[in-house]
């Protein structure tokens, strides 16, 4: 199907934030599961850096959808304050999205969202929102596994992503 149908397709009146991701999802071909009890859907995903897993989150009455992509791995408690650090620095360019870490388990993520209230959730709104997630989490990840694994700096893993 083209973008423009698609555009029409998502855009109807009446559908949730969870049908339209649903629909994206299968429109482009992607495997997913939905989470019992949540509005939330869960992919896996491999890049030319490795494989995570993702999840769609619909949050109908705030209007709004937020896409995760998750590392596999916790970083390790003697690592995550260089982690931080690392994603510190590369959230600071970033235009679109960010990193998040919790300390208390050491979980990675990225991040994306958008909130429709007022509009429409679109094909473009959606694909957006997806790739550039799974993009920038696939970009990143060596230097993460690099600041916990190779003992690289913060700064120098940063530097080699980036160039």
């Amino acid at each position: 199907m083209s973008d423009e149908g698609m555009e029409m397709i998502v855009a109807e009146e009446g559908r949730t934030l969870l049908d339209a991701l649903a629909q994206f999802f299968t429109a482009d071909e992607w495997v997913f599961h939905p989470l019992e009890g949540r509005p939330m859907l869960r992919l896996g995903f491999r890049g030319q850096n490795g494989g995570w897993q993702c999840y769609a989150q619909a949050r109908e009455e705030q209007s709004q959808v937020i896409f995760y992509s998750v590392m596999e791995s916790n970083v390790p408690p003697e690592k995550r304050g260089a982690v931080a650090e690392y994603l510190t620095r590369a959230n600071y360019g970033l235009y679109i999205g960010n990193f998040e870490m919790d300390f208390s388990d050491g979980e990675v993520r990225y991040k994306t969202s958008v909130d429709v209230e007022g509009g429409y959730l679109t094909h473009q709104m959606i694909k957006t929102l997806v790739y550039v997630n799974v993009m920038m989490m696939d970009k990143y990840l060596p230097g993460i596994m690099a600041v916990v694994y190779a003992d690289k700096s913060p700064e120098e893993a940063v530097a080699a992503i980036e160039g």
